[in-house]
This record gives structure tokens, C-alpha cells and sequence, in this order.
């Protein structure tokens, strides 16, 4: 057994079972190792920021981490932007990069780089095998430190792959489970709910769960405390039977209102909120001055634990609290805008559907008419980083095969990573695209007017480089180009069938909605 025969058992048998790839020469024994070794689904991607976001994907909806193979220091660096978006996400991958043989390092060859300088940012753990004895142990180890929500990035330089490895795969590692509440964090928390100051209490981190959020909701209900979630939690369930919770909104001045009069603050997976941005006049951090935060548990501690602990102090396990029931509004007609494209979405999503929202200005309207639809898991964008929308989708797609798959994807995100479309195709994953194609970067006009530069107007060179409208890009020919069906919605009767299909159907789809920008 070689030392990527050694690797990739390893990898399988402690539940790394999926391999995200592009791999280059350096990596062709790892390669060739995937005919040796049975266990491991190898999914090809055509560009790195595929990779990394498939694997992103991947791990928000398993709730493990999938395996990522990359060429070299410049490969990871194509990775970077989704990796950033899984660290900031808490998400859980074992990054594969492939380097030079040992030997070989001192010569300076072309594609030579600081793989540990690259990785070092979106990475917890960086390690780079030395030898062919070491890759099984130091595999059990990456996989170890992705852990729950870290990631980890291991060094295969090509010698360490090809040659023998004399102790075989290693013992396969046990899950991590979360982090208990200390007993005095949970005190006190029970302290600040039972104060008669106005408390909120904010809820985010990897995954809002049906079960959480009614927890939550009892827990609100019991102490008179005000409910959100972050922003842009990686994963929520949403929809008829999940309690009703509001999101902290994405402008600053909205989040600020939002958050106006709140003296105390309590934290259960997510930071303390601050501005996306910084803006003349608007402040950095959004909750009021002087107001008290406590961060009561992280994204890697046990929450519902400490839930349960606090249900218990209120003796509010049992409470009853309303659920969101199932309203479902009639199919549109008529213009295709954003708000008919949204509720065009409401009708026609389907039970346990998987949301990717990457739809920015146009899909504004889609996470508030969804939210008493039929019951379904929501994918945000938590690192902010675009061009995670396909290739997310794609490894919710690998992760649930059982499930429909809706990206709602922005024109101009699409085009960071459209090879997605690809792989949608040749794994025949069940994914339908909403395009909103509105031939502009809507969110940079939005932002150009906010930060007042040039008094929030921009002239005729800055409104070039916010126009993606010439040439117009026909997303339905590209997609049909790389193998996936695609339709062109114009009205809201296009749509409606175009999703009605897409929803009858197993497999790929792509549907091209032509809706009017939004007017800021």
C-alpha cells in the first residue's frame, strides 16, 4: 500500500467518503489510488472555487466534512475565496494539496510556492507530510482537526504518495461531538433572562435546526426575551412547523433600528453583530451603546444542550408557542419582477427542498414570501465571498440525493464559478438554477450609493464597470453548452412552468428569468 492508497483508506474509513477534485501531476497517484481503494466518490469539478464550494456545500448539509484534492500552492490559491466562505460558516473540510516530490522543493520549479503561506488564512490546521509512513496518521489527524467546524489543510508532496508505506491506513477516527455550556456561563445566563430588561436573544452558526428553533421559541416565550437569528446563519429550517424567527437585517441602518433599545445580548453560535461594511456616519457594531453582550455558547459548542439547560431553569420544556403554518400564495402572472419571481417560488417549492440563496438584490424578496411554505432548509452566504452559490449547490446535491436542490443565483455571482454547471451535469445532480438575470451588478449600484462616493452617483465610467449588459450574456445557451437543460423565463408565466418542470423532473435545470433590476 502506497502513501495515497494509506491516505484515502484512511480518509473512508473515518467517514470522509467524498473527494471534491482538480488535480494536477502532482497529485496522480492520489488519483490513481481512488481505483485501489474502494469507498471514495471522486467528484471532478473545472475549476478550484468549485471545488472548495461543492465541498462547502457538502459539509452544511451532511454535517461532516467532504475531502478536497488540489494542484499545488496555486490551486489551493484558486480555492480560496469558498474556503474563506466555510471558515467564516464553521464548516468542517480536509483539503488535500498536492506538492512537489521532497527532493524536488530545492530546485525552484515553476509552480513551487508557500503552500503553508497560502493556506495559513483559511485554514486551522496546516500540516505537510514528510514522509510515506507519516500520510495515514497524519490524514486521521486532518480529519480529526475539521473536527465539527474547522479546516484542515494537509500537504502531499508527490513522493510521500507514490512511495510504500509500511503501516498501512490508520485507526479511524472518532466524531467530535460539541463542546458542553459551562455550568456558570448557563448560570448566568439564566440570571440575565430572568432580569426585566429588554433581552434578545441571537441565534446562528451552522445550522438552526427545527428542533432549535422551537426550543428557542419556548425558551422566548418563557422569559419575554426578543428572538433573532444572524444574518446569514449557514443553514436554518424554515417554513410550515418551525417557529417564528426573525432575521437581523442586512443593512446596517435596518439592523441598527432592529436592535434599538436591546440591553442585553446573548450569543448562541454566532459573534456579536457588526456592519458589513463601513459607511460615512453609521456605526461599525449594531447593538445599542452600553448594551450587554454575552456570548453564551459558540458555533462548536453544544447548544441544544444548553438550551435544554435553560428550559429546565423556566421550566419551559413543554411550553406551547406557534408554529408557522402552511401558506402557500397562487402562482403569478403577468411581468417578471423579483417579488413575481418570489412568489413563484413559494408556490412551487416543494416538501424538504434545500434553498442555496445566492441571489442577491433579485432574491431579496425570496426568503420573506417563502417563509410559511413548505417546510425546507436554507443555505445564506455567511462569508460574504461571491461565486459560492452553484458549486454549493452542487455539493447539497452529492450530500442529498434524496432532495430537491433550488440555487437562486445572481447574473454576475453565476459567472465566478458557472463550470459548476458541468459537474451539475455529469453527476446528473437534482438541482434546479433560478438564474435572475438582470444585466447588472445591482449590489455594487446599492453600495456606490451608500458609501456617497462622488455623492453616491456614479458617473459614466463607474456605471460601466456596475453594467454586465454589454454584451448580454444568454445563461440558457451556456448552461445547454455544458450539458444542462435550460429554459428562458420572460413573464411570470414562463416561470411558472419552467419551475413546474424543474420540480417534476429529476436532474439538472437552469432557468434563465430576464427580471427588471431593482430601483434603489
Amino acid at each position: 500500500m502506497n502513501g495515497a492508497e494509506s491516505l484515502i483508506q484512511t480518509l473512508v474509513d473515518s467517514g470522509v467518503e467524498v473527494c471534491f477534485t482538480n488535480p494536477g501531476t502532482s497529485e496522480m497517484h492520489f488519483v490513481a489510488a481512488l481505483d485501489e481503494v474502494e469507498g471514495m466518490r471522486c467528484v471532478l469539478c473545472l475549476f478550484e472555487g468549485v471545488v472548495s464550494g461543492a465541498a462547502l456545500g457538502y459539509a452544511a448539509m451532511a454535517e461532516k466534512p467532504a475531502s478536497t484534492l488540489l494542484h499545488l500552492g496555486p490551486g489551493l490559491g484558486n480555492a480560496l475565496a469558498n474556503l474563506h466562505n466555510a471558515r467564516k460558516g464553521n464548516l468542517p473540510i480536509v483539503n488535500i494539496v498536492g506538492d512537489h516530490a521532497t527532493y524536488h522543493l530545492q530546485y525552484d520549479a515553476p509552480l513551487t510556492s508557500d503552500i503553508t503561506g497560502i493556506a495559513g488564512p483559511v485554514s486551522h490546521w496546516v500540516h505537510s507530510s514528510a514522509a510515506p509512513a507519516d500520510i495515514a496518521r497524519d490524514a486521521a489527524e486532518a480529519v480529526q482537526q475539521a473536527g465539527i467546524g474547522q479546516i484542515a489543510t494537509l500537504v502531499l508532496p508527490a513522493d510521500v504518495s507514490w512511495s510504500d508505506n509500511p503501516s498501512g491506513a490508520a485507526a479511524a477516527t472518532r466524531k467530535v461531538q460539541p463542546a458542553p455550556v459551562a455550568a456558570d456561563k448557563l448560570h448566568k445566563a439564566v440570571e440575565i433572562l430572568r432580569d426585566d430588561r429588554p433581552t434578545v436573544i441571537m441565534v446562528g452558526g451552522r445550522n438552526v435546526s427545527e428542533a432549535q428553533g422551537v426550543k428557542l421559541a419556548r425558551l422566548a416565550a418563557a422569559t419575554g426575551a426578543r428572538l433573532l437569528t444572524e444574518t446569514f446563519p449557514v443553514r436554518i429550517r424554515r417554513g410550515a412547523g418551525t417557529a417564528v424567527i426573525d432575521r437581523l437585517p442586512y443593512l446596517a441602518e435596518l439592523a441598527i433600528d432592529t436592535l434599538k433599545g436591546t440591553e442585553r445580548l446573548i450569543l448562541l453560535g454566532c459573534a456579536s453583530p457588526v456592519s458589513f461594511f463601513a459607511y460615512p456616519n453609521v456605526p461599525s457594531v449594531l447593538e445599542p451603546e452600553g448594551c450587554d453582550v454575552y456570548p453564551l455558547a459558540g458555533p462548536n459548542d453544544d447548544i441544544d444542550g444548553a438550551l435544554d439547560s435553560l428550559l429546565q431553569a423556566f421550566a419551559a420544556g413543554s411550553e406551547v408557542v406557534p408554529l408557522r403554518e402552511l401558506q402557500v400564495p397562487p402562482a403569478p402572472s403577468g411581468p417578471l419582477d423579483a417579488n413575481s419571481a418570489a412568489q413563484a417560488l413559494a408556490h412551487y417549492l416543494p416538501e424538504n427542498a434545500i434553498v442555496v440563496d445566492e441571489g442577491i438584490t433579485s432574491a431579496l424578496a425570496c426568503f420573506p414570501f417563502t417563509s410559511a411554505a413548505r417546510a425546507h432548509d436554507w443555505i445564506n452566504l455567511a462569508g460574504g465571498s461571491i461565486g459560492f452559490g452553484l458549486p454549493a449547490a452542487v455539493g447539497a446535491a452529492i450530500a442529498c440525493p434524496e432532495r430537491k436542490v433550488i440555487c437562486l443565483e445572481g447574473d454576475g455571482s453565476a459567472m465566478y464559478t458557472i463550470q459548476s454547471l458541468w459537474t451539475m451535469a455529469r453527476e446528473s445532480l437534482d438541482v434546479i438554477v433560478l438564474l435572475f438575470n438582470n444585466r447588472k451588478y445591482s449590489i455594487l449600484e446599492l453600495e456606490f450609493a451608500r458609501t456617497g462616493a462622488r455623492g453616491g452617483k456614479p458617473g459614466p465610467k463607474a456605471a460601466s464597470s456596475l453594467d454586465i449588459g454589454n454584451p448580454d450574456m444568454d445563461f440558457a445557451s451556456i448552461a445547454q453548452g455544458m450539458g444542462v437543460p435550460a429554459v428562458v423565463a420572460n413573464t411570470a408565466e414562463d416561470l411558472n412552468a419552467a419551475l413546474a418542470r424543474g420540480v417534476a423532473e429529476a436532474g439538472p435545470l437552469l432557468i434563465d428569468a430576464r427580471v427588471p433590476p431593482l430601483q434603489f
